[in-house]
């Protein structure tokens, strides 16, 4: 599948993803990309999170491919039955150094701010279902946000493909990922695999 002929998500995490960040680079570039907007980046309520992706996901009239990032990645997860319901689910899920949840107290302070233990905003734990359409983890060595071993049981319990990337940090800008052409890459190879997959059909705006 071109990216062209789907409607990619960019679902951000805890604190949005800044103006080098790849995601918003993505964003920029890729003709069919809008970003999940939600109201409070900070301070993120998880019913709320999962709303806005359904919404958006729902609105789409091509094929929708969600590319997530930490905390988005685990809205994606808690979004995923709602997802299955619409009448075109999500074709596929890009998914980018998954955050975890259930062990927060360990995340470095972000924009500031403390995410705390995760509870009160009601992501975790983090849902341990297979997601309702084809996945890729991307994952890192030395993600202070998630262990290696964390990341490969997230992605076997959801039934994704994992693509382990080395010492990358939390592929995000403070690592050194505002270009991350490695992901361009892994991202096309996705699409391509999608494209043997079966596709819901494209729907009008008010279908």
């Amino acid at each position: 599948m071109k990216t062209s002929e789907a409607d990619i998500l960019i679902i951000p995490g805890w604190s949005s993803s800044g103006a080098d960040h790849w995601q918003t680079r993505w964003e920029k570039n890729l003709k069919t990309a809008r970003r999940v907007e939600q109201d409070d980046w900070i301070r993120p309520d998880r019913d709320a999170w999962v709303a806005r992706i359904v919404e958006a996901a729902a609105q789409s009239v091509r094929p929708v491919v969600l590319v997530a990032h930490s905390l988005g990645t685990i809205a994606v997860a808690h979004a995923g039955a709602k997802l299955a319901r619409l009448p075109a689910p999500p074709v596929g899920a890009f998914l980018v150094a998954p955050a975890d949840v259930d062990n927060a107290g360990k995340w470095p302070v972000t924009a500031g701010e403390t995410f705390g233990a995760g509870q009160e905003s009601g992501f975790a734990p983090v849902p341990r279902a297979i997601l309702p359409f084809p996945s890729v983890v991307v994952a890192s060595a030395n993600d202070p946000y998630c262990s290696i071993e964390r990341a490969r049981d997230l992605a076997g319990t959801w039934g994704s493909t994992v693509i382990e990337s080395g010492e990358v940090g939390h592929l995000n800008v403070a690592s050194g990922h505002g270009p991350w052409p490695d992901g361009l890459l892994a991202f096309g190879i996705f699409m391509q695999r999608l494209s043997a997959a079966p596709v819901a059909l494209k729907r009008t705006p008010d279908a």
